[in-house]
């Protein structure tokens, strides 16, 4: 699956008082590996960005006077996002300031952008598997082990890179599996295989510990007990006895 960890920046809020995005910052993931594509850009609002806002990103309305306009970029921006399940930190914010865009140009047909891309909000996510507990970006960085030490001030990039680490983190821990070791990708994000490292003929052999007699009955016994209580044969078992009837079948039939 594509996916797309967002984040951006605004005058202030809310969306309702006519504050406007100021900053967009995308990382992709395709099969939960960071493909190395972004998307960046500080926007032009056409507004003075609040003091609160200024202290949180520390985006001045100096440093935004010579950037494009959101026009500009809308059509880059949404065909980088189109179709991908878009990751974002309570993104009930972001996706409503983006919706806010795109009705401002007049584009009714990208005003919802959940119509285009699906949405998962990291923030719902973390409050059902840990609930009564603090679950904002810094709080979650902290609980998974990522590094976060560069975030003094809020920033769109740097906050999608650092999301889509917690987002891997949250999901399963281990961000990718190649087990033929680390992998380049191609220009559609795919992985090239690496060349299969071959263990030497000459290596030290495993260990192998077999069951004794009594661990052999002692498990016998558990699986009996456990047989009688459920009323069935275990599936591995059902299994093997379908394998066996289906092979007798086989060695039957006249060729």
């Amino acid at each position: 699956m594509r996916s797309v960890v967002l984040d951006t920046e605004t005058t202030g809020m809310p969306v309702t008082d006519g504050h406007r995005i100021i900053e967009i910052g995308c990382v992709e993931l395709n099969g939960r590996r960071l493909t190395g594509r972004h998307f960046h850009v500080y926007l032009q609002p056409d507004r003075e960005v609040d003091e609160g806002a200024i202290a949180v990103h520390g985006i001045t309305n100096e440093f935004l006077a010579d950037k494009p306009r959101f026009r500009e970029v809308a059509d880059e921006f949404f065909e980088f996002i189109k179709d991908a399940q878009l990751i974002i930190h309570n993104a009930a914010f972001d996706i409503g300031f983006i919706n806010n865009e795109f009705s401002l140009l007049r584009q009714s047909e990208r005003a919802d952008i959940a119509q285009h891309c699906s949405v998962l909000d990291t923030l719902l996510m973390a409050r059902e598997r840990h609930p009564g507990q603090r679950n904002s970006l810094d709080a979650l960085c902290k609980r998974y082990g990522v590094d976060n030490s560069g975030r003094d001030l809020h920033g769109a990039l740097l906050d999608a890179e650092i999301l889509a680490d917690v987002y891997l983190a949250m999901t399963g821990g281990q961000t990718h599996l190649s087990l033929a070791g680390d992998s380049e990708l191609d220009a559609g994000g795919r992985a090239i295989p690496t060349a299969i490292r071959r263990l030497p003929a000459d290596r030290r052999r495993t260990l192998v510990l077999r069951a004794k007699d009594e661990e052999l009955a002692a498990h016998a016994a558990r699986m009996a007990a456990i047989e009688k209580a459920a009323g069935a044969l275990p599936l591995w078992v059902q299994l093997e006895q379908q394998a066996a009837t289906a092979g007798q079948q086989d060695v039957a039939e006249p060729a």
